[in-house]
Order: C-alpha cells, then sequence, then structure tokens
C-alpha cells in the first residue's frame, strides 16, 4: 500500500530546499545579491531549508528498505537504476542547455559526461549542479542494501545490518579511518538507520529494541546537524537545527505507527512524483530565469514566477522524460534476467527475446 503521507513530507522537503536556495541561502544563487540578504524576513525560516535534506534521508531509510524487501541484489539494483536515472539525465542535459544558451551554471561540456553516471563526486569532478551531492551519499546507502541484499533482508539481519553500521561508523571517526568514513558515511547514517528502523517498526510492530535503534540515531543525528551549524550553516542556530532535527524524527515516527494514515487524498501521489525533478532542476531553471525578470519584476514577484516555472519544469520532467524512461529502462534492464529464464525453460523468443540471445545464454550458461 502507498504511504502518501511519504509524499507529502518528500514534497516538502524539497519545498524547504527550494525556499532556502531562493530566500535563505547566505552565498552566491540565482539573484544578483545573496538570497538571505533580499528576503530577510523569509530566510529567518527559509534558511534552515537545508534540513530539508536531512529529513529526505530518513524517508530513504524507510523506503528503500521497503522496497528492498524480498529483492535480490539484481533486482534491487535495476530498480534503483530506473527509479533515479531518466530525470537525473535531464537535469544534467538541462545543465548543459543552460550553460550553451546563457553562459550560466556548471553545466561545462568537459563535465557533463562524467555527471552523466553519477560518480563525479568520487571522482573528484565538480557537479553540474551542487543539489546533485546528495546523489553520491543515496548511492553509498544503496550499495550497502545491496550487500544486505545479497545477504538476505530479514528482520533478523537489518537489526545486525543497522548495528554493525552505526557502530562502525563511530569507530571510523575515533580511528580517523578515511576509507571507513568514505564508506560508511558516520554523519549521514543515523538518518539512514533512523528510516530502515522505523520501517521495521511499520512492518512489524514498535519493540524496545526499535525504540532504541531510533533513539541512538537521533542523538547522533542531532550531534551532526549541530557540527554542521558551526562548520557549513553558519547562519543557523544550534537550538532551532536541534529542535527542527527532533521535528523530523517525530513526524516519522507518527508515519512508522500509523498516526498519518488519514492523509490519503489522491493529489499527494501527484506531489510525490513531483520532488525528485523539483528537486533536480529548481536551481538551474533559477538562473537564466531571474537573470532576464530582476529587477524588471518587483523582487517577491520574481520569487512566485521562479517557483511557478520550477513546478512547471518539473511536471514536465516527470511526464515527458521520467515516466516513459522509466518503463523504457525497466524493459530493456530486465531483459537479461528473462531471457535467462527463457533458455533454462527452452522458451525461444520469450518475453521479446530473439532466438539468438537465448541461444548465447544458453550456450553461457552450458559452458
Amino acid at each position: 500500500m502507498r504511504l502518501r503521507e511519504l509524499d507529502l513530507l518528500r514534497f516538502l522537503a524539497a519545498s524547504a530546499v527550494v525556499f532556502f536556495h531562493f530566500t535563505g541561502f547566505k552565498g552566491s544563487g540565482p539573484w544578483p545579491e545573496p538570497a538571505l540578504q533580499m528576503f530577510p524576513g523569509m530566510g529567518v525560516v527559509t534558511r534552515y531549508g537545508y534540513l530539508g535534506v536531512d529529513l529526505f534521508f530518513v524517508i530513504s531509510g524507510f523506503v528503500i528498505l521497503m522496497s528492498a524487501w524480498g529483492r535480490g541484489p539484481g533486482e534491487f539494483g535495476i530498480s534503483r537504476v530506473v527509479r533515479l536515472m531518466p530525470a537525473y539525465w535531464a537535469g544534467v542535459l538541462l545543465g548543459l542547455g543552460i550553460y550553451l544558451v546563457f553562459g550560466l551554471g556548471n553545466g561545462v561540456p568537459g563535465l557533463v559526461l562524467p555527471n552523466l553516471t553519477m560518480l563525479q563526486a568520487g571522482l573528484g569532478l565538480k557537479n553540474v549542479d551542487a543539489v546533485f551531492w546528495t546523489l553520491w551519499v543515496e548511492l553509498h546507502f544503496y550499495v550497502l542494501i545491496g550487500v544486505l541484499a545479497s545477504i538476505g533482508i530479514t528482520y533478523r539481519s537489518c537489526l545486525v545490518f543497522m548495528a554493525v553500521w552505526t557502530l562502525g561508523g563511530v569507530f571510523a571517526d575515533e580511528a580517523d579511518n578515511k576509507l571507513l568514513q568514505v564508506m560508511l558515511m558516520p554523519t549521514w547514517s543515523p538518518y539512514f538507520v533512523a528510516g530502515m528502523a522505523l520501517y521495521l517498526m511499520h512492518r512489524f510492530g514498535p519493540t524496545l529494541l526499535l525504540w532504541g535503534y531510533v533513539g541512538v540515531s537521533w542523538l547522533l543525528a542531532v550531534h551532526w546537524s549541530v557540527w554542521r551549524t558551526g562548520h557549513v550553516f553558519t547562519t543557523a542556530d544550534e537550538k532551532v537545527v536541534a529542535v527542527a532535527v527532533t521535528g523530523i524524527f517525530a513526524v516519522m515516527v507518527l508515519v512508522a505507527t500509523g498516526r498519518l494514515r488519514w492523509l490519503r487524498w489522491k493529489g499527494l501521489t501527484v506531489l510525490g512524483a513531483l520532488t525528485y525533478p523539483l528537486y533536480l532542476t529548481h536551481s538551474q531553471v533559477a538562473l537564466p530565469l531571474l537573470k532576464y525578470v530582476y529587477p524588471a519584476l518587483e523582487r517577491y514577484a520574481a520569487l512566485g514566477l521562479a517557483v511557478a516555472v520550477s513546478l512547471a519544469v518539473a511536471y514536465a520532467v516527470h511526464r515527458l522524460v521520467e515516466r516513459p524512461g522509466q518503463r523504457w529502462m525497466r524493459e530493456r534492464l530486465r531483459e537479461p534476467a528473462r531471457c535467462s529464464y527463457a533458455a533454462d525453460h527452452g522458451i525461444l523468443g520469450g518475453w521479446g527475446c530473439s532466438t539468438g540471445v537465448v541461444d548465447g545464454v544458453r550456450r553461457n550458461r552450458t559452458g
């Protein structure tokens, strides 16, 4: 059953990031001046919008474990590629187009090809869009879940996995081991572990042990979010950040324990579908738009236009790229498994496999 409350939370998280970039960001952005200076009144709240990413990661821990349950590593990997890549490629190519037409952004042709792999951060290269950094963090999580799926995802294996990940991250920091820090992401792992524990709570019911995982993850998340306040997001207040992170955990507890099941409006599914393309494209859409409409338009009118166009572009990417792209990729990526099944069962040409493909698979299997 689809949890529409998660669709709503995902959209709210993306909206928080959008308004952070448009009105609460202290650095250079789509405006000629820092957004926080242009919207000081709104910025009192929206400067904390970066915490939408923290909510994303807790939701990801919940949803990814839910989607991986009962799947092997291959099927899980295919599902993630199909889910992420079409809209992501659209975001990268949008950056290229904006750079070529307007000379804005980071869509330099030399960066586009490595960015299309989603591996650019590991290669030490710049992201076409700064928001892509979260996808590299997510990719680490997917690899770890793939390892868990290869072992077998059960209640018991999840408990062991979450304990090893949590303690391993703390030990990696204590030892100042760069390799383990990269692999285990101790600054972000508490969010994913909490999401996983909350999914287990949702699926099997709350237990003292699961509450313990959530509690430890909350303490670590507060620690790291406060640390980021002092080192990265220096305009934020540590106490407000701690309260906000606590609120993120609290609302996800409500989801896990079924307290938000009353949120069943079908339109929430549409909002959830817009979340990913909105997150990927809003910063790049705003660059040329605000350059040409501001200050001809008053700042709040320009802001409203930027938000509206960002939503429109996100909807277009979802309908015209993401949905058809996912259908196309799903069929192509699943074909090898179907061909293997066809070869094993002597079904020539089954499920779209040509006779030659089936024969090739059979030859490989028989030596």
